[in-house]
């Protein structure tokens, strides 16, 4: 896979370097859960860009559309580490980190339920295993349970390294980057952020947590004309 990593560029596309897989996930509802189903898969090269801006006329890939928007792409999102970000909600078996960084996939609700209720129910072992389920299917790498059984250790995803375009047709918009398998993240301003398992890349260009998505596509209606 080569060197491995996303760069951002001042005011332009994300740098995708090492061959990373492509592909697109259109999330749905079935019965009380969110799924994901697969869409279309891209053919990529060893480096890629991906539009930031959400004016690209060949989505996901940038053509240059920035220059013409005046995009402005300015990183705005707290570098803190993410368990210095966190509140943390109790339960019995589980405790519940969460950095409120929300980008409306809406996987925390699951067995009729929010993920925070599940957590405080996980002495019961379905709403214990709901509550892991729920917390893990968030792309946005919010949500993270601790199991209290095993040592407070973290309980995350094991993800293939790849990044999926999310669509969500319920809400008629096209939703971030999931980028999964913890891919390095260097701002244009030269420095890492904290590595992480799964986040959410802005591809609207409207959020006012840049680079990450904040739920903004949902706001300004942003679709990117994939059919």
């Amino acid at each position: 896979m080569g060197d491995r990593k996303i760069t951002i560029l001042k005011d332009g596309p994300y740098i995708v370097a090492g061959g990373v897989p492509l592909d697109e996930k259109i999330m749905v509802s079935a019965g009380h859960e969110r799924v994901y189903e697969q869409g279309r898969v891209f053919e990529v090269g060893e480096t890629y860009a991906l539009c930031r801006c959400g004016r690209s006329k060949n989505p996901p890939f940038c053509d240059g559309s920035h220059v013409s928007a005046h995009f402005i792409g300015t990183e705005t999102a707290s570098t803190k580490p993410f368990d210095e970000r966190v509140e943390v909600f109790e339960g019995p078996t589980l405790d519940l980190y969460d950095d409120n960084r929300c980008a409306f996939v809406r996987f925390c609700h699951r067995a009729g339920k929010e993920v925070w209720t599940l957590t405080e129910e996980s002495d019961d072992p379905q709403a214990r295993a709901d509550a892991i389920q729920a917390a893990n299917d968030c792309p946005a790498g919010r949500l993270v349970q601790h199991d209290k059984l095993r040592d407070h250790a973290a309980i995350e995803p094991t993800l293939e390294l790849s990044i999926s375009i999310l669509q969500d047709p319920e809400r008629e918009v096209s939703a971030p980057l999931f980028v999964q398998g913890g891919i390095p993240l260097l701002s244009s301003e030269g420095f890492e952020y904290e590595l992480r398992n799964r986040y959410a890349l802005c591809r609207c260009g409207a959020s006012r947590n840049k680079p990450f998505c904040d739920a903004s596509h949902v706001n300004v209606g942003y679709t990117d004309g994939l059919e």
